[in-house]
């Protein structure tokens, strides 16, 4: 059965204008339903396969956003917080803020990297449900000498401070001195866990930014608070594992 809504809310959705302004816009006779004028905003439709035109231009109807951000140090992955600004505050289109998109995830404060956002609740579900361990790669520079030994910990899996025991994850290190460079993948999501991996071996991260989520890396062409839609492909990348 197709799912019918509101014309309201889906050109508000959007980003045509918010409710009153569509409801405005319908007393004026710029939205054309399968050839019709509709005049009344509460007006049900079949946005995937009704031909919906405004102000003579066909609107192109999607359920769901996907956003690739590069986040920069000092923003909450979160909807809202009262202290500190957050990751939607980077965003200025209001065509994406209509889709209320919502981070997969968290990234740390102070955590810089890949970060999607969207919508889509089902997908986000999945992408953080234990049960997948969707691998997520990480470069950071930690405080310390990072030896072979710590590769082995790290595959055998380290206890936090918490006592709990991580899964086996994959440890690569490009330097090695008193402020080590290294690529770390992850196959969970415990709170602040690179971080406390380190910490369990005696070192610390200073640095820290997520490469990749899945197969989805990225786009190293955007700058710190850039961000660009995801491609179908992309979307299909992020839940898949090695």
């Amino acid at each position: 059965m197709a799912k019918k809504l509101r014309i309201d809310k889906i050109l508000s959705n959007l980003g045509y204008g918010s409710r009153a302004e569509i409801k405005r816009d319908c007393k004026h006779g710029v939205i054309e339903v399968n050839g019709k004028i509709i005049s009344n905003p509460g007006t049900q439709v079949d946005p995937e396969n009704d031909e919906i035109l405004y102000s003579g231009e066909r609107v192109e109807y999607r359920e769901y956003i996907y956003i690739m951000m590069n986040k920069p140090d000092g923003y909450i992955s979160a909807t809202f917080d009262k202290r500190d600004p957050i990751v939607l505050d980077l965003i200025d289109d209001p065509s994406y803020l209509a889709f209320e998109p919502f981070p997969v995830g968290r990234l740390d404060k102070d955590t810089e990297g890949l970060l999607v956002l969207t919508n889509d609740g089902k997908l986000s579900h999945r992408v953080l449900s234990p049960k997948k361990h969707v691998p997520k790669t990480y470069y950071a520079k930690v405080e310390g000498v990072v030896s072979d030994e710590d590769i082995k910990s790290f595959e055998e899996g380290v206890v936090l401070d918490d006592g709990y025991k991580t899964m086996p994850s994959q440890l690569k290190i490009l330097k090695s001195d008193e402020l080590s460079e290294i690529e770390l993948t992850i196959h969970e999501g415990k709170f602040h866990q690179v971080k406390r991996m380190f910490e369990s071996v005696g070192k610390k991260v200073v640095y820290l930014k997520r490469l990749s989520m899945g197969k989805l890396k990225l786009d190293e062409s955007l700058g710190l608070g850039e961000y660009r839609e995801l491609t179908d492909e992309e979307v299909k990348l992020i839940e898949k594992r090695e």
